[in-house]
């Protein structure tokens, strides 16, 4: 059965019935092109950047939290693709009274994608590029598992300054760290935990974590913050690729990679 993140039960599209995707989620969008998939999308965010040359002549429909509805509505759309943690669910909900399926989103370890692959493969008649990347996932996950281990690190992932926020544990940022034995900081006892904390650094932040990493997203962290912020805090501090440790889909295989570098470094 094909279900999404809500355990709503898709069916499969009958072969040659018209099919008009908008997708409000980057990394999915990217996942839809790597599924050969391109020309059915219709809409996309204008975070929706990869892969470039296949995106630039979908349309934009806004951001990933302030869609243009009339815009959607215009390009007649079959399917709506959203994720729990990107899209607004009270806008979710406004567009899917006038988009005939909608398919929710919500990866939150690595191998979740697997699951998601098969999914959106299964719904639109991509079942064979699905299981190449199910495939090539699980080569890359596999060369992750055999490195040599490493002690635990207690890393604090930066997603933002001003205030500064970091990611709880269970993210899919820190479930992709934890592969690498890198555990995310958390504020300890938090009453109300949520997803995505502002912190404020202090003694004992300081006194928890081994190492600060930067993320080069959504906040446009660079090697300047990281020289700047590890000479203030004396702690090390690495800037990172936001791309490959926070988008899932097909960006995954390559974070998986990229996580190997990282562990290796």
């Amino acid at each position: 059965m094909l279900i999404d993140a809500v355990g709503r039960v898709h069916a499969a599209v009958a072969a040659g019935t018209p099919v008009r995707i908008v997708s409000l989620v980057p990394s999915i969008t990217e996942l839809l092109c790597d599924l050969g998939l391109a020309p059915q999308i219709v809409g996309r965010t204008g975070f929706c950047i990869h892969p470039k040359d296949l995106v630039r002549t979908i349309a934009k429909v806004g951001g990933t939290k302030d869609v243009n509805f009339e815009k959607i509505r215009a390009l007649a759309p079959t399917h709506l693709i959203v994720n729990i943690d990107e899209n607004e669910k009270p806008a979710v909900e406004a567009l899917a009274e006038f988009i005939p399926h909608l398919i929710v989103t919500h990866p939150n370890t690595p191998r979740d994608n697997l699951d998601l692959y098969r999914l959106l493969g299964g719904i639109f008649g991509a079942e064979s590029q699905a299981d190449c990347l199910c495939r090539a996932f699980e080569h890359a996950y596999a060369a992750l598992a055999a490195r040599p281990g490493r002690a635990p690190r207690s890393v604090l992932y930066c997603i933002w300054k001003d205030p500064w926020m970091t990611v709880s544990k269970d993210t899919y940022i820190a479930n992709m760290l934890a592969q690498i034995g890198w555990q995310a900081w958390q504020a300890p006892l938090a009453p109300d935990p949520v997803r995505y904390p502002v912190f404020e650094w202090s003694p004992a932040v300081l006194d928890a974590i081994d190492a600060v990493l930067l993320s080069s997203e959504p906040y446009r962290f660079t090697d300047a913050h990281a020289d700047a912020l590890q000479r203030q805090i004396g702690v090390p501090v690495q800037l990172v690729d936001g791309e490959m440790l926070s988008w899932y889909g097909s960006r995954a295989i390559a974070g998986l990679r990229y996580l190997k570098t990282l562990a290796e470094s």
